[in-house]
């Protein structure tokens, strides 16, 4: 049986953006990247709003707040010296009455605690001046938020990975796992469909929609340990070119209390193309298709800001579904991103919940993971 030192569950961006970064820091440790998919990135990391975000809605000193503040530099300059894609076009959170207005101001609080120096509260004639068909009493201005290519930004975290000589094996499942002494065994099916085993001495779960699967596999109990997942899935719906070219921003509405989603808002991609979404509503099964009906709920959510938009305008595009360990009516949860000493697998880095902002936070992510490692295999 092959023993190795680092091995990561899933080669979504954050698993890629670890397998790199944990390449390059430790060179002389052996790496590899189990992937049940065929290609990189096929659930939560390409079907989203490809958003950089600025870091202004988490709660202070929490892990989404802390590392999708670092996140946003690290990428922004990942992107610059990488000729990965990105445009930061800025985001206004608008308000419709002064209820909303009042939401804006504790925003602005919360992303100046966080650390997001450059936001901006602007009245009707300032958002006038960015989104002359927009309509607004006020708008919350992020000038650091961004939209990026999130698959060439996977295909350069693979690109580094692989140049750092680390092994990423597609369709490979893993189907079983067991402590051993200090390691940990990996059962995983190849494509051919037989079993093999390899050990490792640090275990990186970066399973995604699986991650608790993955940890209930190695013997922790999800329920008692708080990582037990909810699908919550989101829909977009896109608008036509002519609607779309007289937008220049990201344009989102106050987000839900819960922090559940973020309301359906405006997101433009590198092409010019917007979308309208997501919503976020709880399903039992991975499903990606789009209920054309809920066009409807969509066209009234966004009619206060967008009023030039038609509901025969939205047409069905696409549906991502985020790995939530906020259940329904749960409130806001963090990120779990923690190494499980205390229970016996000192070996063992769980990452449970990585949601948004887990495209930002992916390098600032990888860099934690890799502080834990060192813990695990260096101290």
């Amino acid at each position: 049986m092959i023993t190795i030192d680092i091995l990561i569950i899933g080669a979504g961006v954050v698993g890629l953006a670890t397998a790199a970064h944990v390449a390059q820091r430790f060179s002389s440790a052996s790496v590899t990247v189990l992937e049940r998919h065929s290609k990189f990135g096929q659930e939560t990391s390409s079907r989203n709003s490809e958003v950089i975000h600025a870091g202004i809605y988490y709660p202070p000193g929490s892990l989404k707040a802390r590392l999708c503040v670092a996140g946003n530099r690290m990428l922004y300059d990942f992107c610059h010296e990488e000729n990965v894609p990105y445009q930061r076009i800025g985001k206004l959170i608008v308000a419709a009455d002064e209820h909303e207005m009042a939401t804006l101001h504790k925003l602005l609080v919360t992303g100046r605690e966080n650390g997001v120096h450059d936001l901006r509260l602007l009245d009707a004639d300032e958002i006038a001046c960015l989104e002359p068909r927009v309509s607004a009493c006020g708008a919350l201005y992020s000038p650091s938020t961004g939209i990026i290519d999130s698959h060439r930004l996977m295909a350069q975290l693979e690109y580094r990975a692989l140049r750092s000589r680390v092994i990423i094996a597609y369709s490979h499942e893993v189907v079983a796992l067991a402590p051993k002494g200090a390691a940990t065994m990996v059962v995983y099916r190849t494509p051919s469909g037989s079993e093999e085993k390899i050990t490792c001495r640090c275990l990186v779960n970066a399973a995604g929609l699986n991650a608790d699967r993955i940890a209930a596999g190695i013997g922790i109990d999800c329920d008692t340990a708080g990582y037990c997942l909810s699908f919550c899935k989101g829909e977009y719906f896109a608008l036509p070119q002519s609607k779309a070219r007289v937008l220049s921003h990201l344009i989102y509405p106050p987000p839900f209390k819960d922090l559940r989603g973020l309301g359906i808002h405006v997101t433009k991609s590198l092409d010019g193309r917007v979308r309208l979404g997501p919503n976020a509503f709880y399903v039992s099964q991975l499903d990606y298709s789009v209920d054309a009906a809920h066009a409807v709920k969509f066209y009234e959510s966004i009619k206060p800001y967008l009023p030039f938009v038609e509901l025969k305008d939205l047409q069905p595009d696409m549906a991502g579904i985020r790995p939530k360990l906020q259940g329904p009516g749960q409130p806001f949860h963090d990120f779990v991103i923690h190494r499980e000493e205390e229970r016996g697998l000192p070996g063992v880095i769980n990452l449970i919940g990585i949601e948004s902002p887990g495209l930002t936070s992916c390098l600032s992510i990888a860099q934690m993971v890799g502080d834990l490692i060192a813990e695990t295999m260096y101290s």
